[in-house]
């Protein structure tokens, strides 16, 4: 059991770590200081008494996890690892959102040590939670055996009425409650208070019902009496069946005697006279700021040590299953690593039939490889795996019966499924992936923009990418969704034309580990290109590349397509042949890469002068960056129709026939 903290320490605790927070968001006159006011009491219980960490190892596997998912109330998250030990002494507190500072306005994952996922988006931090869980089952169960165990921590996190009302949230409970995930143990602060005022404006619904609803176990507590905090993180980490929810009751910005329990301290500094006020009332001195007392410093310091003892305990676990269990080790080792066959490719490429096939079909092949090659690559899809071709054969389906399957089922819950994988990916020891409709990709957009920031190595696969999804209409064909996602800094975007492609692009996402990778892939069947020389991928991953060109003469024009659009620019090259006309295709399965690359290969490959032609059953926004202003775009600019695929090729100008005839027109 936890040891009991004197009444009066704790006070002293909790009252520094409101004043932090109310001294980091006055000095720089920015910031959130109700939340961290209003949720001392149950922060201070749960760091100083139950959560397990090591700040001289801030990366240990089996440390508890805790999301700040009210990331608006970061001061509360940058007072709690300073005072905890981690490497965040008091000068970055008082840089609050300040350039090149360390404690900027949201948690930022890889910028702030202790600093578990980029929050800020309400509702992210929940899902990745969410995610997280899974990955401690699916660890769980992997590694642990009769003997010892080295798996067995708890996620928490801090969510708030914002978080609550997000549509991602719920969705992710919901999951989350049928997985029995009772590794996961949520504490709510429920002020009452968002930004446009009382909750009651438009929040109104019994929440602690609705998480009943979903299968969690609900507490209700006074967030402000330390002992009944105690008490319900106690009862959530007994509760093994269920994922648990905190209701903790609180006032925001506690301790301001004229803005308690307003939307006033929300989102902006108390103002110099409200923090006197506020010191006042809590017996604090007004000098100097930034204050924290020897006690509060000497109790955490005792609560490190503790936990120094634990984390030894943990390793000399650790140490008697690696004896036990060399192989198990080695492949825990692996993973942790991600460490991937040498001949990762040449296996890929081994799979590739030599026919046509769907882009979407040649990934599921692929995948099947990937399955035996790579234990640890886990994921799944929104209710749509047999035609995303994203099940994993023989490998088991990840349930609260069976926590060793590889297999996720994400149901009808897109946005909550790329914040599950991104939980995943941010929790070690996995690669994840999630898969839908290149059209809902919208539904995701946040959480592909968090990973991408985040630099974690998420994979999402987009099946049925252009109007030749056909007869279910322009609800279901992707216009403009490849130039959305090309805008996103730091995401790989890859449509590739064929089985040779689809190989490297999957291989390029298993080797991508600094960043998250989108697979963009077809319904219909597309054939097999024909290359003047052989695929490779230091080739495929430089974006784009010559397939094949005229031989002996420079080209009178260069056709640049990506994806199932590549087979029309072979055949319009073969056209410009029979006419004495020479040409040059260029697949260009990543646009962003390719723009990576130096002025003089984008050069090689497209030159500044000439004619040029790109063909993409998309929108054309973002290809002048790629040839400019002056070339002839064959690009969908407007929505598709239901029709036949084959129909909607005619009518929309991509026949072999009519791509053809427009490109001679162009080059005469």
């Amino acid at each position: 059991m936890p040891k009991t903290i004197s009444p009066e320490l704790t006070e002293l605790a909790v009252n520094t770590i409101r004043m932090l927070a109310v001294d980091g968001v006055e000095k720089a006159n920015s910031g959130h200081p109700g939340l961290p006011m209003g949720a001392a009491n149950f922060t201070f219980t749960l760091w100083s008494r139950y959560l397990r960490y090591n700040p001289q190892d801030p990366a240990w596997p089996n440390r508890d996890r805790f999301i700040l998912s009210a990331g608006h109330g970061s001061m509360l998250l940058y007072s709690m690892l300073h005072l905890a030990g981690f490497n965040l002494p008091i000068e970055e507190l008082q840089q609050f959102r300040q350039w090149g500072s360390k404690t900027p306005g949201h948690p930022e994952y890889g910028h702030t040590v202790g600093v578990e996922t980029t929050t800020g988006p309400l509702g992210a931090g929940f899902s990745n939670g969410v995610g997280m869980a899974i990955a401690e089952k699916m660890a769980a169960a992997r590694y642990n055996t009769a003997e010892h165990t080295i798996v067995d921590h708890y996620i928490y996190a801090l969510v708030s009425d914002g978080d609550l009302m997000e549509g991602v949230a719920s969705e992710a409970a919901s999951l989350a409650g049928h997985l029995k995930l009772g590794n996961l143990i949520y504490i709510y602060d429920d002020n009452k208070i968002s930004i446009e005022g009382s909750t009651d404006l438009a929040f109104t619904e019994d929440r602690a019902k609705r998480f009943e609803s979903y299968g969690w176990q609900v507490i209700t507590i006074d967030g402000h009496d330390c002992e009944a905090v105690a008490r319900a993180v106690e009862a959530a980490q007994q509760e093994t069946e269920r994922p648990s929810l905190i209701v903790a009751r609180t006032q925001i910005a506690y301790g301001s005697p004229n803005k308690v329990g307003t939307a006033a301290s929300h989102g902006a500094p108390l103002g110099s006279d409200e923090v006197i006020a506020t010191k006042k009332n809590l017996n604090w001195p007004l000098e100097p700021t930034f204050y924290v007392p020897d006690e509060v410093r000497e109790l955490f310091a005792q609560r490190v040590q503790e936990l120094k003892s634990d984390y030894n305990r943990w390793k000399r676990r650790l140490a008697a299953w690696k004896k036990a269990n060399p192989a198990l080790a080695q492949e825990r080792q692996a993973a942790l690593d991600k460490k991937l066959p040498a001949d990762l490719e040449a296996q890929l490429l081994s799979a590739v039939p030599g026919k046509p096939a769907a882009t979407r079909r040649l990934s599921g092949d692929m995948l099947q490889k990937i399955a035996a090659l790579v234990p640890y690559v886990v994921g799944g899809s929104a209710d749509l795996a047999p035609s995303n071709s994203t099940l994993m054969k023989g490998m088991g389906d990840f349930s609260a019966e069976d926590r060793s399957g590889r297999n996720l089922h994400f149901g009808v819950r897109e946005h909550a499924m790329g914040g599950v994988v991104n939980g995943i990916a941010l929790y070690g020891g996995f690669i994840s992936y999630g898969a839908t409709f290149l059209v809902f990709a919208d539904y995701m957009r946040p959480t592909l923009r968090l990973a991408s920031i985040m630099g974690i190595q998420s994979v999402f696969i987009f099946t049925h990418d252009s109007i030749f999804v056909g007869e279910d209409g322009p609800t279901h064909e992707p216009i403009e969704h490849l130039a959305s996602l090309r805008v996103i800094p730091r995401l790989t975007v890859l449509r590739p034309a064929d089985g040779a492609e689809v190989a490297e692009a999957w291989t390029l996402a298993l080797r991508n580990t600094d960043g998250p990778v989108c697979l963009i892939l077809t319904r219909q069947n597309v054939p097999v290109i024909e290359r003047d020389e052989p695929l490779t991928y230091a080739t495929f991953a430089r974006g784009g590349y010559i397939i094949s060109e005229t031989a002996g003469k420079k080209p009178d024009v260069v056709l640049v397509a990506t994806g199932s659009e590549l087979q029309l620019a072979v055949a319009a090259k073969q056209a410009l042949e029979a006419q004495g006309k020479a040409a040059r295709v260029v697949s260009m399965p990543s646009v962003e890469r390719f723009l990576q690359q130096p002025k003089s290969y984008q050069r090689r490959v497209i030159p500044a002068q000439g004619k040029k032609v790109v063909i993409e059953a998309a929108s054309r926004q973002g290809w002048d960056r790629i040839v400019g202003n002056n070339a002839l775009f064959l690009t969908q600019d407007d929505y598709g129709a239901s029709a036949p695929a084959e129909v909607l090729a005619e009518k929309f100008g991509f026949t072999p026939e009519q791509v053809k005839a427009r490109v001679l027109a162009f080059v005469k």
